[in-house]
């Protein structure tokens, strides 16, 4: 009788779900207390024990491949059942009371982390636990409390409700455009590859470019896994992003990014980021993170220049 394979170091599989997680090597040694280069080795050893590779090594960034995406799914499941049931058993009286909110890895760590400490002194009380993902948290199902969707709202089964309006243009680093090749209409924009994040729908090149007549057919297209890719591969001077300038308002503001056709901007009201709830009654605490997060918003400049 065969006996069964034992499972792979449990250093590994907390190594790869955070870097996974958030699809950064640096990011989850930051997490897990240890090197990057301690996360690539822990990774690299379960690669070899599994006998398939489950990340992309990019010159700047990482991506899962497929088989990485649908083991993620698997062992980041686990995790959070580990996670559960360890906050309830340790469960101290008084405790706060959790909000578990669904979002955009991008819109997390650009929009919403730097604005988190405030969120916690007006409600103390309340223990935000953020579950980014690319893929669209069941808020119906009850799989995260809220959620922050990005798109244009119209999602089944569920309330959802426009929280800002996003403004989009084509972007890039100054020396891609510079001397006097840069490009002056829409069509030159084709000398260049596009960036592009992962989207079960893609929208935003589409409606910028039916906005300002621009025919898609012959772009160079690079898809990446995370808009966090895009913005990263856009500041190596990799191409033309998409620029949402509510996540990158700190890049256009010092200058590092640009837009490449000043003027051509998409003002679509109907483009934005969304806080997408259970249909029904909200409860007291996804009602407070709610109101918080609408208040936020009005305060926040588009662009980072005003």
């Amino acid at each position: 009788m065969r006996s069964k394979r034992s499972l792979p170091p449990l250093v590994s599989l907390r190594a790869f779900e955070a870097a996974a997680r958030r699809l950064s090597f640096s990011q989850a040694g930051q997490e897990l207390f240890v090197s990057q280069s301690a996360v690539s080795h822990h990774i690299q050893k379960l690669e070899e024990d599994l006998g398939v590779a489950l990340f992309e090594r990019r010159a700047r960034a990482v991506a899962l491949t497929q088989a990485g995406q649908a083991y993620y799914a698997q062992i980041h499941a686990a995790f959070e059942l580990l996670r559960q049931g360890t906050e309830q058993i340790r469960a101290p009286a008084g405790a706060r009371t959790p909000l578990t909110v669904g979002l955009l890895a991008s819109f997390g760590t650009r929009w919403l982390a730097p604005r988190l400490a405030a969120f916690s002194a007006a409600h103390p009380g309340i223990d935000l636990q953020l579950r980014p993902d690319i893929a669209l948290a069941d808020v119906a199902g009850g799989e995260v409390d809220v959620a922050i969707r990005y798109g244009r709202g119209a999602w089944p089964g569920v309330d959802a409700q426009l929280v800002m309006p996003e403004r989009l243009s084509v972007v890039c680093v100054p020396a891609l455009i510079a001397g006097p090749d840069r490009p002056r209409k829409p069509q030159d924009l084709l000398r260049y590859p596009f960036l592009a994040s992962h989207a079960r729908h893609p929208f935003e090149w589409d409606a910028w470019a039916r906005r300002f007549g621009l025919e898609l057919d012959q772009a160079q297209t690079v898809h990446l896994h995370d808009y966090n890719i895009v913005v990263e591969a856009a500041l190596a001077g990799q191409g033309m992003a998409m620029g949402r300038h509510r996540l990158i308002a700190q890049q256009l503001a010092s200058g590092a990014l640009v837009p490449a056709l000043p003027g051509a901007v998409l003002d679509d009201p109907g483009i934005g980021w969304w806080l997408v709830t259970p249909r029904g009654t909200l409860s007291e605490t996804a009602s407070a993170f709610r109101a918080w997060l609408m208040e936020a918003a009005i305060h926040d400049p588009m662009d980072g220049t005003h």
